[in-house]
């Protein structure tokens, strides 16, 4: 993918050991830029150790362990049914448990499959930051057990190296004993081995299902991504309703309790229905013991106006499912309390409505216990006052008209809906907020309604989000809702269908116009990041975390990449960083110079380029490559050949360095025969093989057919004359502009929606066997994209440093509004790189595909425009799990002067 030597910087640390001892296994965690992280430790080969004769704790890493001071659970406790006395695991903690080390070393650790990963708040001193610690059930096939993962290694699970479903070798563990309690321990996960991808799972065992984490005091487990979703058997999925005899002269109301709550210590029985339901909130801290601390706002109201209840603690898990808008309740043995004074309050639907602010109802478990009945509807009198629920339905059309912030309900069919993805609460933590980005349409307009939909303690309606028709909601009474189910009975269900996306990365929301306002209020240089410090930012993401960071460079180069095959556009590297000789005398670092081995490489991921000289022999090249190959330390395998122009003669090449830019009279087309990634790669002389090459031509015009299903893809690039002067002399050079599978927008399929969710929803925190007979490989499904992306290389202002980024044009061939060319407007270059998707679709709908040249003269003129200039390049960042993060550019600013930014 890029060019010349290359060191690794992998965004997640090495903190398994991998088998097979390959050069990467020797190479260096990188450092966490969060206060927060504890240092990876250095995994040493277990065979080889033995094999030089040192014993096996000589031979595993030196750590001291998780404390053994807090309280665990009996060593019995969750262990699977089936033949304990032959499970591998069984045997492992009860090894462990009769060390005098309380240790364990398995000599021939077999693969064992993790079922599951659960999370839970850690302890630590007051006013610490959060932190979490993970328990994970394994199953050998015989049985499974539970076991506490050592806190060092968080890093595996919140990167989305560890989840359910990875098959591992354990090949270090301690047993650790509560000292305040008897016969209660676990084992702890101190070192892991990953196994190959593709080893056959075990007999499948039943999940065994608990309440309490191992380690530490906390009751119950978190979900796995944020703090707002319920998780576990503890929360009661429907509450039954009550059969009661009301009587209306022993009731209250919200007007009495208003005048009267300060001389009153009981209350008389409250008859409300639910006009507003909030997400749980979590406010666990890790000094407090609070068995369960949840609260959850509702906003309930009767004949005389609305009031805030809130409900507390361990009423959450009973009663928060069970508790809906439009429901009835009677409540009994409650208390009121003077309310929040910050608390965000809701729009009401009735505008008319009185609201009581002053105090709120507050339901708990104690002091006084409250009673709470659930009256069914079908029960309720007219003359018992309780206001109906009212929305404040807009359609697509009045949308553009109304003022910022306005609060409405909106109601749309389904095109479009975004991978799921994380953003920090709060800078270093741990807390996560969980959203993801929709599209809907009424029939109002052409123009979507763009949603960003955040998680709201509702997880089986936030994952399931697909294109769908609604049905039985109790806002069908609504005009506006009447208007839009008639307006979709009117529409070809398969039609929509076609025009419908899922997942890959969207740019939303778009950057500001001009750079002081991306910047707020806040000053420019703790917004601007410089390049070199990129790795930093990408070490310190976690898993499905999109994060945006302005860079401040210059506009070098352009490579515009497609393949022939759209289902093979993305399957991904992991990411590297190339380093000149430069940097490497100094850093001593000579393993993690080397390219590292993906996976899911893909031939659209890796850059194939090739530079002839004027009068080229085969000779001659070999000595070219030679010379290159001094300035460069990792290097990949290529075999390519040319095309029949060039292997006749017809055309002459040049260095492409003495190449400016490129039209569409000069460009080459390759043909690939072989290509295979090795760690070092050696011509059949000898000599090491540069991938530091482009394709370029000596200006005579050549054909403007592109034969991508020959070539099976094309690279057409521009660069500045700077760019040509230094990019040999560079100290460091960082290859980001690889796209994967997560990174493209499909064309949804209802018969594999399943399939389609589950790769643009988080990893689940119990392991789902797959379904046999469906699809399994995200790139069979088409792109809705579809043509290709470009690389673009930002170099460093002092142009020391480079960048190689994506830019991804979005654009859908069914409907041309999902993704909008418009917002590029004030980016030129963008836009004209955006433009490309339009022209080549207007070429698709005319069969006129292969005339369209991907670099169009608008791009290089734009391109050129920029030449040597100082811009600011907003970036969004993604982790996708693994070691696969991607480095979307999403905005260009041109400095015009020091303190002024406009838009390019």
């Amino acid at each position: 993918m890029g060019r010349g030597a290359r060191a690794r910087t992998s965004p997640a640390p090495a903190l398994w050991r991998r088998p097979g001892g390959s050069a990467r296994d020797g190479r260096r965690p990188p450092s966490s830029p969060s206060p927060a992280a504890a240092p990876a430790p250095v995994l040493v080969p277990r065979r080889r150790a033995r094999r030089e004769g040192r014993s096996r704790q000589e031979a595993a890493m030196q750590d001291p362990g998780p404390e053994r001071g807090g309280s665990a659970h009996p060593a019995e406790e969750g262990r699977g049914s089936a033949a304990g006395e032959a499970s591998w695991l069984r045997r492992v903690f009860e090894e462990a448990q009769g060390s005098s080390q309380l240790s364990v070393v398995p000599a021939e650790p077999p693969p064992v499959t993790v079922v599951a990963v659960e999370r839970y708040l850690g302890e630590g001193p007051p006013r610490a930051a959060p932190q979490y610690w993970y328990d994970l059930t394994l199953a050998d096939g015989k049985c499974q057990e539970r076991c506490h993962l050592a806190p060092r290694l968080s890093g595996l699970v919140q990167r989305g190296h560890l989840r359910a479903g990875t098959r591992l070798r354990l090949t270090r563990g301690s047993y650790l004993y509560a000292e305040k309690r008897l016969n209660c321990g676990f084992l702890c996960l101190e070192e892991l081995e990953p196994e190959p991808v593709g080893a056959a799972e075990p007999p499948d065992v039943p999940t065994c299902h608990h309440r309490q984490p191992l380690r530490g005091e906390r009751q119950h487990y978190l979900p796995l991504w944020n703090n707002e979703d319920p998780y576990g058997d503890m929360w009661v999925a429907e509450k039954a309703q009550a059969r009661v005899d009301i009587d209306i002269s022993k009731l209250t109301s919200l007007g009495q309790l208003e005048m009267t709550w300060r001389s009153n210590v009981h209350f008389h029985p409250l008859l409300v229905r639910v006009l507003h339901k909030s997400r749980l909130r979590y406010y666990g801290r890790p000094e407090k013991k609070v068995d369960m601390p949840y609260q959850a706002y509702f906003e309930v109201a009767d004949g005389s106006g609305m009031m805030s209840m809130v409900l507390w603690n361990s009423l959450c898990p009973e009663w928060y499912n069970s508790i809906k808008v439009g429901t009835v309740l009677l409540l009994e043995e409650y208390a009121i309390k003077a309310s929040y004074p910050f608390k965000t309050q809701p729009t009401p639907g009735d505008s008319q409505m009185k609201r009581f602010a002053t105090i709120e109802i507050s339901l708990n478990v104690r002091n006084p216990p409250t009673k709470i009945s659930i009256i069914p509807e079908e029960i309720v009198k007219p003359e018992w006052g309780l206001p109906e629920v009212k929305y404040r339905f807009i359609t697509r059309s009045e949308l553009d008209d109304l003022p910022n912030n306005h609060s409405c309900d909106v109601i749309g069919l389904v095109t479009f809906v975004g991978r799921a993805e994380r953003t920090r609460k709060r800078e270093h933590g741990e807390d996560f907020w969980l959203y993801r980005w929709a599209h809907a349409v009424d029939g109002t307009s052409d123009q979507p309604f763009i949603l960003e939909i955040f998680a709201t303690s509702q997880p089986d309606v936030f994952k399931l989000i697909h294109p769908r028709w609604h049905k039985g909601q109790p806002y069908t009474k609504d005009t506006k809702v009447k208007n839009f189910i008639q307006w979709t009975k009117t529409q070809n269900e398969a039609n929509q269908m076609k025009k419908t996306v899922i997942g890959g990365y969207y740019p939303f929301p778009r950057p500001p116009s001009n750079f002081l306002k991306y910047c707020k209020n806040n000053k420019v240089e703790t917004v601007l990041k410089a390049i070199a410090e990129m790795g930093k930012e990408i070490e310190a993401l976690h898993y499905r975390e999109r994060k945006r960071i302005a860079v401040q460079g210059i506009i070098s180069a352009i490579r515009y990449i497609r393949c022939s095959n759209a289902a093979e556009e993305a399957s991904g590297v992991e990411l590297v960083e190339k380093d000149t000789p430069q940097s490497l005398e100094s850093s001593a670092k000579s393993k993690e110079d080397h390219v590292h081995k993906g996976r899911n490489t893909n031939l659209q991921n890796e850059e194939v380029m090739s530079v002839l000289g004027p009068h080229y022999t085969p000779g001659e090249e070999h000595q070219h490559q030679a010379a290159l190959s001094k300035k460069n330390s990792a290097k990949r395998k290529m075999s390519c050949r040319l095309n029949t122009d060039a292997e006749q003669g017809g055309a002459s090449v040049i260095p492409v360095s003495s190449c400016s830019y490129f039209t569409r009279s000069a460009r080459r087309k390759l043909r690939l025969e072989e290509f295979q990634h090795e760690d070092f790669v050696q011509d059949k002389n000898g000599q090491a093989v540069s991938d530091s090459l482009q394709c370029c031509t000596d200006g005579e015009r050549m054909s403007d057919t592109l034969e991508t299903e020959e070539t099976g893809r094309v690279c057409d690039s521009w660069e500045s004359d700077l760019w040509a002067q230094v990019k040999d002399k560079l100290m460091k050079y960082l290859h980001h502009s690889t796209i994967f599978p997560e990174s493209i927008p499909r064309k949804f399929d209802y018969v594999h929606k399943d399939l389609l969710m589950q790769q643009y929803n988080l990893h689940e925190a119990v392991h789902q066997p797959k379904e046999t007979g469906t699809r399994e490989n995200i790139n069979e499904f088409k792109s809705a994209s579809g043509f290709g992306y470009y690389e673009v290389t930002v170099l460093g202002i002092n142009h020391d440093v480079a960048v190689d980024v994506a830019f991804l044009p979005l654009l859908c061939t069914e409907d041309p509004h999902l993704f909008q060319l418009e917002d590029f407007q004030n980016d030129t270059l963008l836009s004209c790189m955006s433009g490309i998707s339009a022209c080549q679709q207007k070429s698709t709908s005319s069969g006129r595909l292969h005339d369209m040249f991907p670099l169009s003269n608008e791009t290089v003129k734009a391109a050129m425009d920029l030449d040597s200039k100082h811009v600011i390049c907003i970036l969004d960042i993604c982790h996708l799990g693994d070691d696969k993060v991607e480095v979307f550019l999403s905005k260009i600013y041109e400095t015009v002067e020091p303190d002024v930014m406009d838009p390019v």
